[in-house]
């Protein structure tokens, strides 16, 4: 009974201790997020603040149970490019985020997504950007700083051409504009599909979430700087479509 005890005793320090590590983590992530402006656009990338978000999204993936499997990352070429997705779930960006660590990718966003506390500001830090579709010419704001910062060498840039999740199957109309980053900035386009993201909120806690990461394909700079953003659209659709349907 006392070495029962000694051991239920042992078990408790260590959750305990745990339980104030993740705390000491979240508070000391807070403080920092507290010197960064959600309404600012940065066009330099804070390394420190990029460190910052790998390793608590990493500590998050441990925390909701998540293993990623990832192929096709011997494709992603040197240097800075447009990596564009599919889009089922909230957790799409939070978890690429952490396979591409290496590229340090910056996404363009929805502005509701500046205001999640903490993780809103340093993710600015971190040059991603909003984007209001609604409003052409602010768009173009949008697009010519992706540009800038890809030809500044700051970060490699993802986008979700459907604009929004996708609750149903297949994939929704592309906002084609998008392509008009690597166009212009004369990169190459990477090309992902994430699947089965969408289940980890209905797994988690009882359940390990396995999301699969698939670089299905790469466009080249001189065939990008070729075609027609249209045509850049279709072309990501139908690789997107056959890696989704061989999933």
């Amino acid at each position: 009974m006392y070495i029962v005890l000694n051991i239920l005793m042992c078990v408790l320090f260590v959750i305990l201790g745990i339980v104030a590590l993740l705390v000491f983590l979240f508070l000391l992530v807070g403080f920092f997020s507290l010197f960064a402006d959600r309404n600012k656009v940065y066009d330099k990338e804070s390394k420190f603040y990029r460190v910052l978000l790998t390793y608590s999204t990493a500590i998050a993936r441990v925390l909701l149970r998540i293993k990623i499997d990832v192929k096709g990352m011997d494709k992603v070429p040197e240097g800075r490019f447009l990596l564009v997705s599919n889009h089922r779930s909230k957790f799409d960006p939070i978890l690429t985020w952490l396979v591409f660590k290496k590229q340090h990718i910056a996404f363009i966003s929805k502005y509701s997504n500046f205001k999640v506390p903490i993780f809103g500001r340093i993710i600015r830090k971190c040059c991603f950007m909003g984007i209001d579709r609604d409003n052409p010419r602010e768009a173009l704001k949008t697009i010519n700083q992706a540009v800038k910062l890809i030809e500044n060498d700051e970060v490699s840039v993802g986008v979700y051409p459907e604009g929004t999740r996708n609750y149903e199957e297949g994939l929704l109309p592309f906002h084609n504009a998008v392509f008009k980053i690597a166009v212009k900035a004369k990169v190459p386009i990477v090309i992902l599909t994430v699947k089965d993201a969408d289940k980890i909120q209905h797994n988690y806690p009882f359940k390990r979430s396995v999301v699969y990461f698939d670089v299905c394909g790469v466009l080249p700079a001189k065939r990008v700087e070729s075609m027609k953003t249209a045509d850049i659209g279709k072309c990501v659709e139908n690789v997107m479509m056959k890696s989704l349907e061989e999933g």
